[in-house]
């Protein structure tokens, strides 16, 4: 005779001592509804409240005589966490030191009843047609297989076409293999639908093949401006219902709608932002990932997962290909180049942008922001079409200093930077927002501004006054442009606000070089790389890319396209001194206490170096919330294969402070007292 049934449940709720499957009984009424995956609400004694959950599977009691709380209601009865779901959400989780519940709680969007409600009727009527039984649809997982497939998609003989100059490319896809691709700066081939960038079409060419195959396909770019053009790019070559756009932005119903499309079992292409690699998709075949070196492929919620991390836990799992593509390579994917755990796929026939070092001649200004070179190409490429120009940062002038000493000029009340946000505006602090309406330099005790910097504002003023009677165009944060006409106009766009160009710009223009490479940050060099990289590759064919006062290893790089080159150097040079990607970093914080017993836990369960761990130091008051404790701070450097050791041991230290908080006195609110993050990017004392 068997046990009683039970289900086991993950909690939705951000407690990490609650991060783990929970035995709820059954309830005799509810017996036939309790399905793996779907949603419930059961009483969590210890906090005397109702909370939501996923029934995650079914069993029975460990111990029959231990009582158990009952399941309190079904939320809905659609499965909306597939068992692969639920295996990734885990085992990323647990890489990252972070709880599942985090993981799904990105993925799956909240419930909209007339969303659900049309589409279990449609299930069921299409599930009535195909099998005589709505019954049957359950019992296959939720919905039934629909005809009309992705084996006869339109697009299936052009994206062939398209892959023929990437075969390497064609046969990792066939062969479900990870592969690092260098992308084009331009198509060669297109079809008259298209009007997106190189990247996009190849892309789009890679997703309709794997659909034509009968599996799906998630790509992964970083915002909604790649969202439009890899869309854009994929009208044609796939069914509009064989296509999910999952964007965080969508309305709350549609995100939904395209959800339960997702958890069809029939082949589907996703397209959309970080989160969506997650995607539960029936056979997934692809999961391709555009430009990892965008921190906006970097998850800034716990547990912290980079899109391109999780993307290979789920091809480890999973199976199908997974590409890594992107107009530079990051020293990340180099890393496992390297190691030989992903491989490489290049065209036929490279092509790369014409790239040229400016630099000011003799008899200019030294110094002179745009030297005659580029200014002549620039003056000559207007009679043609429009002109990029990209500056470092957004604004009149970004940065002011002391005109008498140089001193750079600061906020009297919070030490802040001043910037002038207009022609002839009073300075403004950038920290806490106050006008400096009389400032007064505190070393010289000076009363004059001057202007350190250009700003895309301010360049937008000077070159209109240089090219009278020609449009001038801002796209920065501020001013989001996505695409310009191909009449002549200068394009003055900061680094990743570029808009596109119809036929390409007739010449590009990248200034600041030198100020961009000034940033304190260990991967500046690779991101001001992938900056300029990816402005070259909006230029028409043929046309001149200028790159201004900038020389050495990163501009010879640009100037030849040979960028994994740069990242492999970049890696060498990180080697010694143990900085990412060669070594894995955690960063742990917390209140003193609780960092200090973390660490020499850690120590105690993980064979680490002696200099492995630098710090604690204390967290700066103005990094902390006004009236919060002190905190520290330290960082933790580990080797790939201590990694499942780190992380077990800094979640339990995160658990133990959590449960201490928990008990504070009656009436104080419980503190999170210690947070950590694993595989941190640019790791910072």
């Amino acid at each position: 005779m068997g046990g009683r049934a039970v289900a086991r449940v993950l909690l939705d709720s951000p407690l990490p001592q609650l991060d783990r499957l929970f035995d709820y009984a059954i309830p005799d009424a509810m017996d036939e509804e309790i399905v793996p995956g779907i949603r419930v609400k059961v009483p969590l004694r210890t906090a005397g409240r109702i909370v939501d959950a996923y029934v995650v599977e079914r069993g029975e009691a460990v111990d029959p005589d231990r009582p158990l709380s009952e399941i309190d209601a079904v939320v809905s009865s659609v499965r909306v966490l597939p068992p692969s779901l639920y295996t990734l959400a885990r085992r990323v989780a647990d890489r990252a030191a972070g709880s599942a519940s985090d993981i799904l709680r990105l993925v799956i969007p909240k419930r909209q009843v007339r969303v659900e409600k049309a589409w279990v009727a449609r299930r069921d009527a299409e599930a009535q047609a195909v099998s005589g039984s709505p019954a049957d649809a359950e019992a296959a997982g939720d919905t039934a297989p629909v005809a009309g497939s992705a084996s006869s998609a339109p697009g299936a003989e052009w994206a062939r076409a398209v892959l023929e100059t990437y075969p390497a490319l064609t046969a990792a896809l066939d062969a479900d293999k990870r592969v690092a691709l260098d992308a084009p700066a331009r198509p060669a081939r297109t079809h008259a639908q298209s009007g997106s960038g190189a990247w996009a079409v190849l892309l789009a060419a890679a997703a309709a093949h794997t659909l034509a195959g009968g599996r799906s396909a998630v790509v992964v770019v970083p915002d909604h401006r790649d969202l439009d053009q890899i869309e854009r790019a994929l009208e044609g070559l796939v069914p509009p219902q064989d296509l999910v756009r999952d964007d965080a932005a969508r309305p709350a119903a549609d995100r939904y709608r395209g959800y339960l499309r997702i958890l069809e079992r029939r082949p589907v292409v996703v397209i959309g932002n970080r989160s969506s690699v997650y995607s539960p998709v029936h056979r997934p075949g692809l999961v391709a990932v555009w430009d990892d070196g965008d921190p906006l492929l970097d998850e800034p919620l716990a547990p912290y997962v980079h899109a391109r991390d999780a993307a290979l836990v789920r091809q480890g799992l999973d199976g199908g290909a997974l590409l890594l593509a992107g107009h530079t390579r990051t020293s990340d994917v180099e890393r496992l180049v390297r190691i030989g755990w992903v491989g490489e796929a290049a065209p036929k026939r490279k092509y790369a942008p014409r790239v040229i070092l400016s630099a000011t001649r003799e008899g200019e200004r030294p110094g002179a922001r745009i030297p005659s070179a580029a200014f002549a190409a620039a003056r000559e490429a207007l009679e043609s079409g429009p002109v990029l120009v990209q500056v470092a940062r957004p604004g009149y002038a970004p940065s002011l200093v002391c005109g008498d000493c140089r001193r750079p000029a600061r906020c009297v009340h919070c030490a802040g930077p001043l910037h002038a946000p207009r022609k002839d505006a009073p300075p403004v602090c950038r920290w806490c927002g106050r006008t400096a309406m009389a400032w007064r330099c505190a070393s010289c005790d000076g009363t004059t501004l001057r202007l350190a910097s250009s700003g895309s504002t301010r360049t937008a003023d000077e070159l209109g006054r240089a090219f009278p009677g020609t449009r001038v165009i801002v796209a920065d944060g501020t001013h989001p442009i996505r695409s310009v006409a191909a009449a002549p106009a200068l394009v003055i766009a900061t680094r990743g606000a570029e808009p596109e160009a119809e036929g390409g710009y007739r010449a590009v223009l990248l200034l600041d070089g030198e100020r961009m490479l000034m940033a304190e940050s260990l991967r500046i060099a690779e991101d001001c790389l992938r900056w300029w990289s990816n402005a070259a590759a909006l230029a028409a064919p043929g046309a001149p890319v200028h790159l201004v006062g900038v020389a050495g290893r990163i501009a010879r790089a640009l100037a030849t396209w040979t960028q994994p080159a740069f990242a492999a150097a970049e890696l060498e040079e990180r080697a010694p001194l143990r900085m990412p990607p060669t070594a894995r970093v955690a960063a742990v914080e917390g209140e003193p206490t609780a960092v200090e017993k973390a660490l020499s836990d850690l120590r105690a369960h993980v064979p680490l170096a002696a200099d492995a761990i630098l710090g604690p130091v204390d967290v700066p008051p103005g990094e902390r919330e006004r009236g919060a404790p002190p905190r520290a701070r330290a960082i933790v450097r580990f080797d790939y294969a201590h990694g499942a050791d780190v992380a077990r041991a800094l979640r339990a230290s995160v658990v133990a402070a959590s449960v201490r908080g928990r008990r504070s006195p009656r009436g104080a609110a419980p503190r999170n007292t210690l947070r950590v993050r694993v595989d941190v990017p640019d790791p910072e004392l």
